[in-house]
């Protein structure tokens, strides 16, 4: 038996990463993929058996697993933020919420026969989309810039309150079910309140009195959390799950707690928990399912994307700058993901154990929704942005990783020349200078989790690694080939190839194609730049070619961009040389004394 649970365990965990590879590579919401390896191992093969593999295990592994989920997702909700977020988004996650809540819930009682409690509960699961789901359907959409920024906070801000809503629901049907009066229901919600605000709290203070050293704060959480859940269930049943979002929340909303790392571990552990959870959940399902329930959902599924999203739209963007194309495009793009999967199957574990009648039909439902949601938007969403004429095209602008004068010159060369560009640093200092520059700025690293979340990279399809960090810049480039691929990467040198001997060297797969010549480097391109040198952008003709524009502005003249007729950004490298062509706009790095000839003639 140890052997036998071993075995399938390791086999999940590696049937897992393989959903999440595929995922990756054909940038689909992973959960898609892990939601139909579970059903191909579980009711389709019968190879895996979770209620005959763990046992009295079953429950308490998931309600561990779906505990630290909703507090990894609850982190991630900043109140601050609210007000700036744009009407439309404020509200698709206030009224707009409610409204797809009850809408969902009176499909799923007429259509799926569902009591009305569990009914409002599927509506309260299933009205959330999330950032898990959005993130890869908008690297495949690449929509308008106020599309995607809608879609994105969407599903950032209302992933937790949908997580609230669900739980309260759920509190509540256990209390009525149990015969508890409304005054334990409210013991219920002070408690898990209570208890989540309170461990929020006590951890906040560890972590900024720096009580916890930084190797063991991502394991202090975790057991932070868990116990948060534990206690506040033992206190008051059922009232963990209401604890750990609070805690989240809480927490994610402290000032002076530094919770970046945390973040990066939870997700990390979110990942691993997400890919084992969904294969356990969906191996549980049932084939066939009951009598009715496949065409049910489809019907439910039907409704949700016809008729329940556009509704919701329309009454949520009243007011709002969005043209009626985009918001066509937003009313057909509502992805359901992490949240309505995961404690969904949490939630009628427990119910069915209590024995409330349609529980069973919860999961199946909420399955479909996911699965019909992912697969007919992730299909069809890009077509009709491009119909619809808010799909941007080809990705012409450029990330520039760096905020110091370098970085600033060479941004600035490139927004000039009619690209979009973003300067992203976590150098207070230079990101002030370069937005008194005229700028767009992220303020923070572009590698970091939070870049992920909210920095917008809609248009944006390469990357220029230009910090005074090499190690960061390697980074930046490793992270970015998965976003931009291998081709659209690219460095700038902080040390020559002769100062990097092979105990300095870093390895091959870290680095990315240098910048401009063989002999530049951060520090020659700073110095340059204090003698004098400018950046020369010019038209090229027939008449006007490269070779007279070297014999104008001399042969050191370091060519660092051409923009070839159509607009197409070609990046000069040592490894991949430029040969201008008349038509071309060439962008360059000129001595000073022709610069000056250059502006006195201008």
């Amino acid at each position: 038996m140890t052997l036998e649970l071993g075995l399938m365990l390791t086999c999940m965990l590696a049937i897992g990463f393989l959903a999440q590879w595929l995922a990756w590579r054909v940038k689909l919401p992973a959960i898609l993929f892990l939601l139909l390896a579970g059903i191909v191992l579980g009711p389709v093969s019968g190879l895996l058996q979770p209620d005959k593999l763990l046992g009295e295990l079953l429950f308490p592994v998931v309600s561990l697993a779906v505990a630290l989920i909703l507090f990894e997702g609850s982190l991630t909700l900043r109140l601050h933020e609210l007000p700036d977020i744009g009407r439309a988004v404020r509200g698709l996650v206030t009224y707009g919420a409610i409204a797809a809540l009850l809408l969902l819930a009176a499909a799923g009682h007429y259509v799926a026969g569902l009591a009305w409690p569990i009914a409002l509960l599927f509506g309260a699961l299933t009205c959330v989309t999330g950032p898990t789901v959005i993130a890869p359907m908008l690297r495949t959409l690449r929509p308008s810039a106020k599309v995607a920024n809608t879609l994105r906070w969407e599903g950032i801000v209302i992933d937790p309150l949908g997580a609230l809503f669900a739980v309260l629901i759920y509190e509540a049907i256990v209390s009525h079910q149990e015969g508890h009066t409304i005054g334990i229901f409210l013991k219920t919600l002070i408690y898990g309140v209570g208890i989540g605000a309170s461990a929020a709290w006590v951890l906040a203070q560890l972590l900024r009195r720096q009580l916890i050293p930084e190797y063991l704060q991502n394991y202090g959480t975790m057991v932070a959390v868990l116990v948060a859940f534990s206690l506040s269930n033992t206190l008051s049943h059922e009232s963990g799950l209401l604890a750990v979002t609070v805690m989240g929340i809480a927490l994610g909303n402290m000032r002076g707690v530094h919770i970046d790392d945390i973040l990066d571990f939870k997700e990390n552990l979110t990942t691993l928990l997400v890919s084992s959870l969904f294969i356990l959940l969906a191996a549980r399902l049932h084939w066939p399912l009951p009598h009715g329930m496949l065409w049910a959902g489809i019907a439910i599924f039907l409704l949700a994307q016809l008729i329940v999203r556009p509704v919701i739209v329309a009454i949520a963007c009243v007011g709002s700058s969005l043209s009626w194309r985009e918001r066509a495009l937003i009313a057909w793009v509502a992805p359901r993901g992490i949240v309505a999967a995961s404690v969904s199957a949490l939630f009628a574990l427990r119910l069915g154990a209590l024995g409330l009648p349609g529980a069973e039909a919860l999961v199946p439902l909420v399955f479909i929704l996911i699965i019909g949601t992912v697969v007919l938007q992730s299909a069809t969403a890009r077509p009709l942005a491009l119909w619809l004429k808010v799909a941007e095209p080809e990705p012409r602008g450029v990330l520039v990783y760096g905020s110091d004068v370098v970085a600033r010159v060479i941004a600035k060369a490139l927004a000039d020349a009619g690209f979009r560009v973003v300067l992203a640093d976590d150098d207070w200092d230079g990101v002030r200078r370069a937005r008194m520059d005229g700028l767009q700025t992220f303020y923070g690293n572009p590698a970091s989790t939070h870049a992920e979340r909210h920095l917008e990279l809609t248009g944006i399809g390469r990357l220029l690694a230009m910090s005074t960090h090499r190690e960061r810049n390697s980074l930046a480039c490793v992270h970015y080939r998965q976003e931009f691929g291998r081709e659209k990467v690219y460095r700038l040198r902080n040390l020559s190839p002769q100062e990097t001997s092979d105990r300095a060297a870093l390895p091959g797969s870290l680095l990315a194609p240098p910048l401009f010549d063989e002999a530049m480097t951060h520090a020659r391109f700073a110095e340059l730049l204090q003698q004098g040198w400018r950046i020369k952008s010019t038209s090229l003709s027939v008449t006007f070619d490269w070779p007279h524009f070297i014999e104008q502005y001399g042969s050191d003249t370091v060519l660092l961009f051409g923009v070839e007729e159509r607009g197409t950004l070609r990046v000069a490298s040592a490894k991949r040389e430029l040969e201008p062509r008349p038509g071309w706009t060439v962008i360059a790095l000129v001595p000073p004394q022709q610069a000056e000839q250059a502006s006195r003639g201008a």
